[in-house]
């Protein structure tokens, strides 16, 4: 049978001479002979898509049914296809993007004409999918592989809800089909708690029987890439990074990935090195699909000198790179090596260069704080969805609970694959369990975290090997030297910027004025919260603007230092005063007075700023948006678009002198949802304002 699959080997990679490593065999004979369940923890580029591809045509050839490949990332499920049609295995999928097409996917399955069938995590929470297809898969398939299985444990560097699902589908797979999964990127911890998860559990007599623990597989490999040379440039601010990306991008060999942290900075850094003459793009989870896949052929092809990007183009994107650059530090070691571990496939030697930066700590404090939700509000979505009764969907769910969109769903699917709720065609019901808050799991996970942040920091401050310091970061016990990066003397990078390149880099970032579209609708079932609003925003605000954005690589430091907590109230500082200045001249908004925002949290700031802008344009301040109730705080509801109205309804009142005929600044310090400058402009319209021109410092995204 080895000959049997180093003939499908061959076929996969169009290499006549390709044959097997050990370690690959062992994982195919665990799957197609033995029927067993294997776990393979081996590095990127290592050949672990063969192992499942190669499985599938021994099995298939001996009746059994397809495998299902659970897979993170549409750019990863692309590449698979890709593979398996050159083994002449037949692959598709299922996921959000070709939808129209999932009748016809299904009508070839079940006339056994799919190989290989490729869905997304998130497939396992829809109702339909759940409910109806899943079952006759887990049935009849004849392999199942799930990918990146480091999203499995809660130790992974990424939370994905739906992947703990995954542990479910094991207890109910029937005995007897094996199951495969793999990742380049787990630590000893994660490597135990997914073989645990793998492993299912013992159930009693009447219960279907599952594997013990000892009958997994577990096959892990060292995790050095020889092609890659590692080095960390630090530089002091953030246009000497971006003028040393203008003046040494060429000098790089081949096409790569220029990654970010911030969806801003891929927009920002990508718009000045296509000024300064590189092909490159920008590419984050904002980038339509369709252009996605564009993008990325465009990088293989070597049509694009770079794709800067964020993470949105990591797990699974198989091309042959010369380089990585990562303008910033991602938050954890097990994060960086999985975002390094997209060169150097394919080609002798890659370049890996990190230029960290002071603000990656307030990014990466802003991402921890989009943790599992405070117990308080999971309780309040379960009541509110038990008084309900039947499904109530997310929208109407955030009358009732203050968090943001992305962060309730989150939360739901972590109550559905916990048993507390169930999604149901046209949103969620309560299926009256008993659940427990795991206070104690999501302390673990955080402070995980703060340790991965730790040994990020440790990793660009080392004077040691850096490849040998991720190895060990990964609990890779064959971890040594390198000789390969800069600290070893393998590789050396040119530090020196040219004036010029740092000067237009300067000017790039210091370039204020952000436009700030204006909200078209109200949130649905505002009734439930009191207020009276619904459909469209028939007078609102014009389209408005801000200096810069906190994300922002330039003026975004002196807003995150004015905005950081525990920073004394102070007059607008004079880079933001000039910022200003600057936005008012591009933009040249039609106004003839000024209303502000009171505010408690930045006196100072808020009233230097709309005094300054009164004498700046010559135009009278007739009054503000008062608070009238201090008890409902200045942040209340900020994370709900509903729960933010209704705060702000309760706590603000327009007072000014008569608005009629007007063409209106309304100016504030922050932008964080845009509800306070909607309902203000509002407001002002109702009045009699005939124009409301929305002005502030910053916004937070």
């Amino acid at each position: 049978m080895r000959a049997e699959a180093e003939a499908h080997l061959r076929a996969l990679v169009g290499s006549p001479e390709a044959s097997l490593y050990d370690d690959q065999w062992a994982a195919i004979e665990a799957l197609a002979v033995d029927r067993r369940r294997a776990l393979v923890v081996q590095r990127t580029g290592w050949g672990k898509s063969a192992v499942y591809f190669v499985a599938t045509a021994l099995l298939r050839a001996r009746g059994a049914g397809p495998t299902v490949i659970i897979s993170p990332l549409l750019a990863l499920m692309r590449n698979q296809i890709e593979a398996a049609d050159r083994a002449g295995i037949k692959a598709v999928t299922i996921n959000s993007t070709n939808n129209e097409q999932w009748g016809e996917v299904h009508a070839r399955i079940n006339a056994g004409e799919v190989d290989v069938l490729l869905v997304s995590p998130e497939r396992l929470n829809n109702p339909g999918f759940r409910d109806e297809v899943l079952p006759r898969l887990t049935e009849t398939a004849g392999l199942l592989v799930i990918d990146e299985a480091h999203c499995i444990s809660d130790w992974g560097h990424d939370f994905r809800p739906d992947y703990r699902r995954i542990r479910q589908m094991l207890t109910d797979l029937p005995a007897g089909i094996p199951v495969l999964a793999t990742t380049a990127t787990a630590n000893a911890r994660v490597t135990a708690d997914v073989a645990e998860q793998l492993a299912g559990f013992e159930t009693g007599l009447d219960g279907p029987p599952q594997p013990t623990r000892a009958e997994v597989l577990v096959l892990r490999g060292e995790l050095d890439r020889e092609s890659l040379s590692l080095a960390v440039l630090q530089l002091a601010r953030p246009e000497e990074r971006l003028a040393w990306l203008a003046d040494h991008l060429g000098e790089l060999d081949g096409s790569g990935i220029i990654y970010t942290l911030t969806v801003a900075a891929s927009q920002e850094i990508a718009g000045f090195l296509r000024e300064r003459g590189h092909d490159v793009a920008a590419y984050s989870g904002q980038t339509e699909p369709t252009e996605r896949q564009a993008l990325e052929q465009d990088l293989l092809a070597g049509r694009l000198k770079a794709l800067v990007a964020t993470s949105a183009l990591g797990m699974g994107f198989d091309a042959t790179l010369g380089f990585v650059v990562n303008v910033g530090a991602p938050a954890s070691p097990v994060a960086y090596y999985q975002q390094v571990g997209r060169a150097g496939r394919g080609t002798p030697k890659a370049t890996v260069l990190l230029l960290p930066a002071y603000e990656d700590r307030d990014i990466w404090r802003y991402f921890a704080s989009l943790a599992f939700p405070p117990e308080q509000h999971v309780r309040t979505a379960l009541s509110a969805l038990a008084a309900h009764g039947g499904a109530m969907s997310t929208a109407t769910l955030e009358t009732y609970v203050d968090l943001s969109r992305s962060r309730l769903e989150m939360m739901l699917k972590v109550l559905d694959v916990d048993g507390a709720v169930r999604r149901v065609q046209g949103g969620w019901t309560a299926t009256g369990q008993d659940w427990i808050y795991e206070q104690d799991r999501y302390d673990r996970v955080a402070a995980a975290r703060r340790d991965e942040q730790a040994l990020m920091l440790e990793y660009v401050a080392t004077d040691g090997c850096r490849m040998r310091f991720l190895r060990e970061a990964l609990d890779d016990p064959g971890a040594a030297d390198c000789g390969r990066c800069d600290n070893c003397g393998g590789l050396s990078i040119a530090a020196e910027v040219s004036s010029a390149s740092r000067d237009r880099a300067g000017d790039r970032l210091t370039r204020p004025g952000v436009a700030v579209e204006a909200r078209k609708l109200w949130p649905t079932a505002l009734a439930n919260l009191g207020v009276d609003r619904k459909g469209k925003i028939a007078d609102g605000a014009e389209q408005g603007r801000v200096v810069a954005r906190l994300t922002d690589l330039g003026l975004g430091q002196a807003l995150r230092d004015v905005f950081r907590p525990g920073v004394a109230d102070q007059e607008v500082p004079v880079a933001l005063v000039q910022g200003m200045i600057a936005a008012l001249g591009d933009w040249g908004p039609d106004v003839d007075a000024i209303v502000g925002f009171e505010s408690r949290s930045h006196p100072l700031l808020v009233d230097s700023l709309i005094g300054g802008l009164s004498r700046y344009l010559q135009v009278p301040v007739l009054g503000r948006i008062a608070i009238r109730d201090d008890a409902i705080g200045p942040g209340q509801g900020a994370t709900n678009s509903a729960q933010r109205i209704a705060a702000l309804s309760r706590r603000s009142t327009l007072a000014a002198e008569d608005v009629t005929g007007r063409r209106i600044l309304l100016v504030d310090d922050l932008i964080v949802t845009g509800w306070s400058m909607t309902l203000g402009a509002v407001w002002l319209r109702e009045a009699g304002a005939a124009a409301v021109f929305p002005l502030a410092l910053g916004s937070e995204t």
